[in-house]
Formats: C-alpha cells, sequence, structure tokens
C-alpha cells in the first residue's frame, strides 16, 4: 500500500514531488490515482486533474478506470496547458500521460519545483512491449515510482504486458477491452511472433 509523502501545505520548507503509478492494461492505474486524488480531496487539498483530450473513451471530461471509477477532470491537447491551468493547486494529477508530448516531463518538473505534488499515471510499455512516450523519463525523475500488475488472461498469472490482438501497426490506438489484453510475458511475445509470421505469410 501507498503511503502519501507526509507534506505540510503552506509550509516554507515544503518540497514538490513527483509520482508516477506505471503498468500495463487493466492493472488499475487510473483507479489508484483516482484514490490518492481523493484523499488529498479529504485532506482539504486543493486538487486539479488533467488527461488527454484524445482519451474519450468512457467520458470526454471525466477520469474515468476500467471499474467505472470517476472524477472530474479537465482535458488538455498539449501538456503546456496544465501549466497554464494548475493555478494555485496542491495537488495535480494527470492521467494516461504516455499519451502527451515530451513537454510534459519538464511540465511535471515545474510543477513539483514550485511545490505542487504531482501524481501521473500512465503506461510504461506500448503494445511492442517497448517503452511509451515520455514515460521513461517520468520514471527517471520521481520521488516514488509504483509498478502496478495486471492479470495475463491466458495463465492467470501477473501480467506486465498489454497485448493488442487487433493486429494494428500504430503506436497510439485508443481502446479496451475490444482492443486489447493484459499478459505475462510468455504469452505476450508468443502472440508478437503469431502476429508476425501472418503478416509474412
Amino acid at each position: 500500500m501507498f503511503l502519501e509523502p507526509q507534506t505540510k501545505i503552506s509550509n516554507e520548507h515544503t518540497s514538490g514531488s513527483i509520482e508516477v503509478v506505471c503498468g500495463c492494461m487493466f492493472s488499475g492505474k487510473t483507479e489508484e490515482l483516482i484514490r490518492r486524488l481523493r484523499r488529498a480531496t479529504i485532506a482539504k487539498q486543493q486538487v486539479e486533474i488533467f488527461k488527454p483530450a484524445i482519451d474519450v473513451r468512457y467520458d470526454e471530461d471525466d477520469v474515468v478506470s476500467h471499474n467505472r471509477t470517476a472524477i472530474r477532470s479537465t482535458p488538455v491537447q498539449f501538456s503546456s496547458d496544465i501549466l497554464l491551468l494548475a493555478g494555485d493547486s496542491d495537488v495535480v494529477g494527470i492521467d494516461e500521460a504516455q499519451f502527451f508530448d515530451d513537454q510534459i516531463v519538464d511540465v511535471c518538473r515545474k510543477l513539483a519545483n514550485s511545490g505542487k505534488r504531482v501524481i501521473v499515471a500512465g503506461l510504461d510499455m506500448d503494445s511492442n512491449g517497448k517503452p511509451f512516450g515520455p514515460m521513461p523519463y517520468l520514471l527517471a525523475i520521481a520521488e516514488f515510482v509504483t509498478k502496478l500488475h495486471a492479470i495475463c488472461t491466458i495463465s492467470g498469472s501477473l501480467a506486465s504486458f498489454s497485448y493488442r490482438f487487433t493486429g494494428s501497426d500504430k503506436t497510439v490506438e485508443v481502446g479496451e477491452q475490444d482492443k486489447y489484453e493484459a499478459r505475462n510475458r510468455k504469452y505476450f511475445y508468443e502472440g508478437l511472433k503469431e502476429q508476425e509470421e501472418k503478416k509474412g505469410s
């Protein structure tokens, strides 16, 4: 269980921080992000939440987990918009960070350097098993990193990979259970091999 860093709002020695919640699809990243943000709200901290405008799977505005847990958010087109909209918030939540431009790294750094607690959730790997967009850099500069796991749909063991069974070559393809499933390393790479063989035949 992640324990929130002990900070005192309005203390002159308060330091900002970056927390990254990562993992494959269906691992509970957004659920964990929402949990932390709600606890900050209970602690009477001012919270602002952002998500990429491209993510409209469950709702155009709210951040919604696969379990349909939802929280109010502001969709933004560019990561730089977050700096303009964060205002006087104490805590900034960012969902689906892998879909943002590379500037999201500098945005998070600036927010944390200004004393804010920044909580970021996103896929650490794409559907080819490669580091996804700006996520590796966010992981590198974060004070706290939580890697979550899903359950492999084939073996029932812990899964760390997002397997896309549509055969698409796009790196960014927003979807849910209609396009993706969680797999462990063995079945993820077996699936990729089968897809390559079908393309070659």
